[in-house]
């Protein structure tokens, strides 16, 4: 799983390659203040049997690509560049039709919100079903419900020949959020899409959550992208992160890389915002100034230079006039940043960590 470029990405007919490669990847929504460029050339690849993990704060960017992906922006208000090859088929510009052969088939999304993406009207059992026959036509209602109470069976809920027949408001958030697991999964998609899949779940459940989706993942061997917040899932699932800061890729690496030594400020700050399980009751967190820029009117030069509290260390007025292009970290393939910073490695290691993590501090020295 590697951060593509056009000049690097593997031939639509290689196999071997990624199965998901996006490049160059723009999504901009016009409006009467003008164009919101919610997404600024993304470019990463995904391989079959991996996960990818994107995380950024909210109005990053994350969900708006990831429905890119899906072909779920709507084409009268949305205007989309680039390029998107899912298993070697180019799917920007695809007519509908064809997009709906896709979705839910080679490519599948699980939502933050399983309440909201459940309908309240019907059965559970049946609309597992429905997903399943708009790919397999030739199935009877009896092998749809049969396809359905098996899918449920998988992803753990009990007596599924039993809740395959109650509503989406009797069953628990875990247990909506299983079934939607299992909506995802009914068709052995090789892409799997899952937006924030644990919020608002209490600790207990999201560990059992991860669990199902890597042992489902092991089974399908399907490429996973999981959109989170929460820097403890992605280390947990991710072997790759992917870090998004105003619609672009800010750093990328292997989850050992960006949780470890990171590079660039922003990285810094959201590990910085997480409390230490063995801190100090007095300890305190340390937030990221300020807010978001406004993707209307960003700001010039580096997006994030607002709120950086390094901007001083770097020369001149680069951060201010100059996007910084991303480029390889401290001699580590595979590990890219898009910063001005010219020793990002030594600062973080000489006054980011000391700060965040003090004992891991002392033992680096």
């Amino acid at each position: 799983m590697t951060i593509t470029s056009p000049s690097s990405a593997s031939s639509p007919t290689d196999v071997d390659g990624p199965y998901l490669q996006v490049e160059d990847l723009t999504v901009t929504f016009p409006t009467q203040d003008g164009p919101v460029q919610a997404v600024k050339g993304l470019s990463y690849s995904v391989e079959l049997g991996k996960t990818l993990g994107i995380v950024g704060e909210s109005g990053s960017g994350k969900s708006v690509s990831s429905m890119a992906v899906m072909g779920l922006h709507d084409a009268k208000s949305s205007e989309i560049s680039g390029s998107i090859r899912l298993g070697g088929t180019e799917i920007v510009g695809l007519s509908e039709s064809r997009m709906r052969k896709l979705r839910g088939n080679a490519m599948a999304m699980i939502f933050q919100d399983a309440l909201a993406a459940l309908h309240p009207f019907y059965r559970v059992g049946d609309q597992l079903a429905e997903a399943y026959a708009m790919h397999h036509p030739k199935a009877s209602k009896r092998d749809g419900r049969r396809k359905a109470i098996e899918m449920l069976d998988r992803v753990g809920i009990p007596q599924p020949d039993r809740r395959v027949d109650d509503f989406a408001h009797q069953f628990s958030g875990g247990m909506r959020q299983r079934v939607m697991i299992a909506m995802g999964l009914i068709n052995d998609p090789s892409l799997l899409i899952a937006d924030e899949p644990t919020t608002a779940l209490d600790v207990t459940v999201q560990a059992q959550i991860l669990d199902l989706l890597q042992d489902l993942q092991r089974e399908f061997n399907s490429a996973v992208i999981i959109i989170t917040h929460d820097l403890g899932v992605i280390a947990e699932m991710a072997d790759d992160v992917l870090v998004m800061y105003a619609g672009r890729c800010v750093e990328f690496g292997t989850t050992k890389e960006i949780l470890t030594r990171p590079e660039m400020p922003y990285s810094w700050g959201l590990l910085s915002s997480i409390p230490e399980v063995g801190a100090s009751t007095d300890a305190r967190l340390i937030p990221i100034p300020g807010n978001p820029p406004s993707l209307l009117r960003p700001p010039s030069g580096c997006s994030f230079h607002p709120r950086c509290s390094h901007r001083d260390k770097v020369p001149g007025d680069l951060c201010f006039t100059e996007l910084p292009e991303l480029t390889p970290a401290s001699n580590r393939a595979g590990h890219l940043k898009r910063c001005h910073l010219p020793n990002p490695e030594e600062i973080y290691l000489t006054e980011v960590l000391p700060e965040i993590a003090p004992d891991l501090a002392e033992e680096t020295r």
